[in-house]
């Protein structure tokens, strides 16, 4: 039944107007204008979401990560097997994984060279002056999350200092997975693979705006994943909401529960962490030959415990963000329902290598730091990987010291430099815990490198502790524990301590790769996610009759003897409300002037709830729709003519359609938060 809300015009509940410090001057014209006919209401057809499916080969997902990305596919033949792209050529020595770093070298002229371990190790063995020349860029993603006013020409910044858009690089990077994954697909099927077989999935952390959103399909366009003609052969998912759908699968033998209420394994939650750990990793070790998953065909054991209305969070922490998602389990097909909306913030690892950055700017100074990334960036490189494979050594219990090399030419340009040397920078800096080895190399004590971890996992237990305060989220059953992040044992170990009393804590054994497989499993059947909530509030300009003493005398507009009251938020559908996918929001308008030809509907959006005007703090246009209404016979037309207005909630798009009832002509178009 379709369920109304409060009627478009009725003013009763904001008697006050809005003060007038806000207050503009009328923006809307009256002459396309619309007034609201009838209240909003959702209309549940479902048919219609589930629109002609279009059969495809295989789908293949991309996780694209801050510090690391990778690919995995399933042929729709065999859901049930799921495989994790080939190895990548130059792997790091103490860092194994099936993801490839998220690095990308253009060539002097700006052309596309090599991505990953490659781009990396093409970089470092430039010469010093050429490498200058070349622009190199690394963990680039956070600039989508970070960027407030992000367009279509936002800029990156390359190692060497100079600026490319962002698209261009992004875009780079995708079809760069597309041809690897092409090329794999073509080897194995012993046949050529065209894209227009595959569904594509690109992961995306759920607390991204809107914009960033939008930015990846943009990107994912002009690699031509696909087209925006072809728009449903992409699908932007959003990452805790795979490695949920992942979770679902597992069965006891593929996790580890951190909480000591039950056995895991066998080993009682009293041994340490690191016991089933090793175990878990010598298991994974026995298997990482095949990369290929068997998901099996059940719901994992885990789950089965899980009852109707059952809640459970998944945490995803991985190099840029921490992602944070409630969802709640519906029964009889265990649909997931996202019942808070995402939350989390920019916590990765990445803020591990930024207190890194911090401790070394302490002992050597920023001034040298800052210059010997742009003189030196190979070396620079080079001394973050050193790190990258220590900071994964880091563990609670870790009594030796941890040694990171130095590089020698940062050993050699610090002495130019500050004309002495590394060793007694170590010595005056005080800094307590880093001394210098005879090796050449820093020595960090184990606190030293636990005290670098502290913000970061700091920042994340406080997000939770925030997130488990909500009345939503009171009654946990289960904490999953996703991203690459999750793997780091300083973190378990913070998050067990935190939260182990109150709900179970799992971790996926092969935690770096559960986003990956549970987007496989996501575009092999997009309708496992069936509610999400709208992260924006949304709705269209409208007039409404003027009322003196309610309305902001501001807003009149007098046309043709009526008294408009102008620039009126008309609501579709609010932040934070539950919207079920492929749903329909619809409301009927009328033309403010009988005689109008043509009816413009801006549609706006805005993060707050309670939005009175158009004109509001934060409110933004995202979409236009323009009805022609000409070429009616001047009989036929009623009265009141009547506009319909939809608005289908997608995956992570929107449509919004206009229909003339009288003529049945429509517009449509997508919401666009990139280009107004």
């Amino acid at each position: 039944v379709a369920q109304s809300e409060r009627p478009g015009g009725d003013w009763e509940e904001r008697k006050t107007a809005p003060t007038s410090a806000y207050s503009s001057p009328a923006r809307s014209l009256g002459d396309t204008g619309i007034t609201p006919l009838s209240p909003s209401h959702i209309v549940n057809d479902t048919d219609s979401s589930v629109s002609e499916q279009q059969s495809f080969l295989v789908v293949v997902a991309v996780d694209f990560g801050t510090t690391s990305s990778g690919y995995a596919y399933s042929f729709t033949k065999e859901p049930e097997c799921i495989h994790v792209m080939r190895r990548w050529e130059g792997g790091d020595p103490g860092v194994s994984n099936q993801k490839t770093p998220t690095t990308i070298l253009l060539t002097p002229e700006r052309k596309f060279h090599s991505f990953g371990y490659a781009a990396r190790d093409f970089y470092h063995d430039l010469d010093p002056n050429e490498a200058k020349q070349w622009l190199y860029l690394e963990k680039f993603k956070m600039k989508l999350h970070t960027t407030g006013d992000l367009t279509m020409d936002t800029d990156l910044t390359a190692a060497n200092g100079k600026k490319v858009k962002a698209l261009e690089i992004f875009a780079y990077a995708l079809q760069y997975f597309k041809e690897q994954a092409l090329k794999e697909l073509s080897d194995q099927a012993g046949s050529e693979f065209e894209n227009s077989d595959v569904r594509w999935v690109i992961t995306v952390p759920a607390i991204w705006k809107q914009p960033a959103k939008q930015f990846m399909r943009q990107a994912a366009y002009q690699a031509g994943l696909a087209s925006p003609e072809n728009s449903e052969q992409l699908i932007i998912a959003l990452e805790p909401e795979a490695a949920s759908i992942y979770c679902r699968k597992l069965r006891l033998h593929q996790m580890i529960e951190l909480s000591g209420k039950a056995a895991v394994n066998g080993y009682s939650g009293s041994d340490t962490v690191g016991a089933g750990f090793t175990q878990a990793k010598e298991h994974i070790r026995r298997n990482r030959q095949s990369r290929t998953f068997l998901v099996e065909n059940v719901i994992g054991e885990i789950w089965s415990e899980l009852e109707e209305g059952d809640k459970y969070v998944v945490v995803d922490s991985g190099g840029g963000t921490v992602d944070l998602t409630v969802h709640q389990i519906r029964l009889p097909e265990g649909h997931l329902k996202e019942l808070y909306k995402a939350t989390g913030g920019p916590y990765g690892s990445l803020g591990v290598d930024y207190e890194f950055e911090k401790l070394l700017y302490k002992i050597f100074g920023e001034d040298f730091i800052e210059q010997f990334k742009i003189k030196r960036p190979a070396a620079w490189v080079d001394l973050m990987i050193a790190f990258e494979s220590r900071k994964r050594a880091a563990a609670p219990d870790r009594t030796n010291p941890l040694n990171i090399t130095l590089p020698f030419s940062f050993i050699d340009y610090y002495k130019k430099f500050r004309g002495h040397s590394v060793e007694h920078a170590l010595r005056k800096s005080n800094v307590d815990f880093v001394k210098w080895s005879s090796q050449g190399m820093l020595r960090m004590s184990p606190d030293a490198m636990n005290a670098l971890f502290k913000p970061t996992i700091d920042s994340i237990i406080e997000h939770l502790r925030d997130l488990f305060q909500k009345p939503e989220v009171s009654t946990v059953k289960f904490l999953f524990l996703v991203g690459g992040f999750a793997e780091a044992p300083l973190l378990q170990q913070a998050v067990q301590a935190a939260f182990g009393d109150q709900c179970r804590i799992i971790i996926p054994q092969d935690v770096g790769l559960t986003i990956l497989k549970g987007a496989v499993l996501f575009g092999l059947d997009p309708a496992v996610i069936k509610v999400r909530r709208s992260p924006l509030t949304y709705g269209v300009g409208v007039l409404n009759r003027y009322v003196e003493g309610k309305h902001p005398p501001e807003k009149l507009l007098v046309k043709d003897g009526t008294r408009w009251c102008t620039d009126v938020f008309d609501k579709f559908i609010s932040a934070d409300q539950s919207v079920a996918l492929g749903e329909l929001v619809k409301r009927s308008y009328t033309p403010a002037k009988p005689s109008q030809l043509v009816i413009v509907i801006n549609i706006y959006s805005s993060e707050h709830d309670n939005v009175s005007f158009i004109t509001d703090p934060g409110v933004k246009k995202c979409g236009t729709l323009r009805l022609d209404l000409t070429g009616t016979s001047g009989t036929a037309v009623p009265a009141r003519r009547e506009i319909q207005t939809l608005m289908q909630f997608g995956d992570t798009e929107i449509k919004a359609t206009a229909i003339d009832i009288a003529t049945s002509k429509s517009v449509k178009v997508g919401i666009d938060f990139l280009n107004y």
